[in-house]
């Protein structure tokens, strides 16, 4: 074993990583429940545009942590640099517990779904096990087959992995794409547009009340955006880090925010509101689709979200194990993990570690809808936690900070962060609660770590 990491991304690779991670099956689903919430054509597109620019800002933001902090870790780093070891552990377990795995395991499960549209008999009402406390359906256990089979591919070396995650972004970008052409020129209707805009909401008929349904309404479209921060993760293994992973970053989330955008605007010129919002299983892009292609389209869209799902279980599979592995070097988790295989350049036992955690959430949760809530509930708080931090860093080292980016998108990612957090702890005020319990469970953990460090 070996504790270096090889560094053999560059810069279209991690352009791929971020874009790759970020496009999975929410663009596909989540429009149909924003658009329950907030009822209107148009506050849909606004909801798309705030979670756009909240994730540019945020990534524009943390291209000065990366440009300032040279170790290695991403993320977790940051906030051990910015705050402390505590901070940083609480990040890596909450990563370790929910924030990665639970979205692993989601867009696997989202993969089983949509190749149960081709073959029925993969479907999450058909057991393999049927037990009172416990079961497992054919949807599960394709689930389970695409989390070890990416972990495998991943294991094998970093090259595999971003070869894989190169196949899946080009092919699910251009399908993408694909989709927009034909939609701008055989799906858009005026008589659709002029329904679903005729109640558009103007700014005299905004409320705190509308704002903080808005608020939680873009949960989902922040889910289907939230792993842009996952290229900080493999920093070590990115050629010319301080240069490719702002671009990446930048460049990445652009992309992403611009196809969401259109296809979002597709949707809402196409089809009804009512239709939208009652789309079969949420799935917007199939009625769009059929619009499109007729009976096939149902086809087309299951073939494209089970490739945009696999690109981001591997891009996830592949950023994530890193942090554990760091978190092992630093002896707050198992030594093992921080092991790294000579041959394949990976850290294998982490891999794996998040493979079997993931494939827990496969088995006893086996819901997409069900884990979203405690994703980006975490994952907000550490995220809106980092970008404070960058502020905090530069008033502690300020005699080192090189590079600085302007305050504005910091605080604007504070800001509207911040009010999604309390958004969602009032209105999911139940699953709010858990989730700060999964968080706060790491602090005895953390300290027991601790005591065990001093004493070896």
């Amino acid at each position: 074993m070996s504790n270096d990491l090889k560094r053999t991304l560059n810069l279209k690779d991690s352009i791929s990583v971020v874009v790759g991670s970020m496009i999975g099956c929410g663009i596909f689903i989540v429009t149909a429940d924003i658009s329950r919430q907030v009822q209107s054509a148009s506050l849909v597109l606004l909801v798309w545009f705030i979670a756009g620019i909240f994730s540019l800002a945020g990534a524009i933001a943390y291209s000065e942590p990366v440009l300032n902090i040279k170790d290695d870790g991403g993320q977790y780093i940051f906030l051990k640099k910015m705050f402390n070891d505590l901070t940083a552990f609480l990040y890596g377990w909450s990563l370790l517990l929910v924030i990665q795995t639970a979205t692993i395991g989601a867009v696997c499960i989202a993969v089983g779904k949509f190749l149960g549209i081709l073959f029925p008999k993969i479907s999450s009402g058909l057991f393999l096990v049927n037990l009172p406390y416990f079961h497992i359906s054919t949807q599960q256990l394709c689930a389970l087959c695409v989390c070890l089979v990416l972990t495998y591919i991943n294991s094998k070396g970093i090259k595999y992995g971003v070869i894989t995650q190169n196949i899946f972004t080009v092919t699910k970008v251009l399908s993408i794409v694909g989709i927009i052409v034909f939609g701008i020129f055989l799906g858009c209707n005026l008589e659709t547009i002029n329904a679903n805009f005729s109640n558009a909401l103007s700014l005299s008929n905004f409320s705190f009340s509308e704002l903080e349904i808005i608020a939680a309404a873009t949960v989902g479209a922040i889910f289907a955006m939230v792993t842009w921060n996952n290229i900080t993760f493999i920093s070590a293994e990115v050629k010319d880090p301080e240069k490719n992973i702002p671009l990446a970053l930048f460049w990445g989330v652009i992309i992403v925010m611009v196809l969401y955008l259109l296809i979002n605007m597709l949707y809402v010129f196409s089809i009804p509101t009512e239709q939208i919002q009652n789309s079969p299983e949420d799935i917007v892009a199939v009625v769009l689709m059929q619009k499109i292609t007729g009976s096939a389209g149902k086809i087309i869209i299951a073939l494209i979200i089970m490739i945009s799902a696999l690109g981001s279980a591997n891009g996830l599979i592949m950023t994530g194990a890193r942090v554990y592995y760091q978190m092992a070097k630093d002896r707050l988790l198992f030594r093992s993990l921080a092991l790294i295989n000579r041959k394949t350049k990976v850290p294998v036992n982490s891999l794996w570690l998040q493979c079997l955690w993931s494939c827990g959430f496969i088995l006893f949760c086996g819901n997409y809808s069900e884990l979203l809530d405690y994703v980006i509930y975490a994952a907000l708080i550490f995220y809106v936690l980092t970008v404070i931090g960058i502020f905090v860093y530069r008033i502690r080292y300020k005699d080192i900070v090189q590079s600085r980016v302007n305050n504005l998108y910091g605080v604007f990612f504070i800001i509207i962060g911040s009010f999604i957090i309390y958004s969602l702890t009032i209105h999911k005020f139940a699953n709010s609660m858990k989730t700060l319990i999964i968080i706060a469970s790491g602090i005895p953990i953390y300290l027991i770590w601790k005591k065990l460090k001093i004493k070896t």
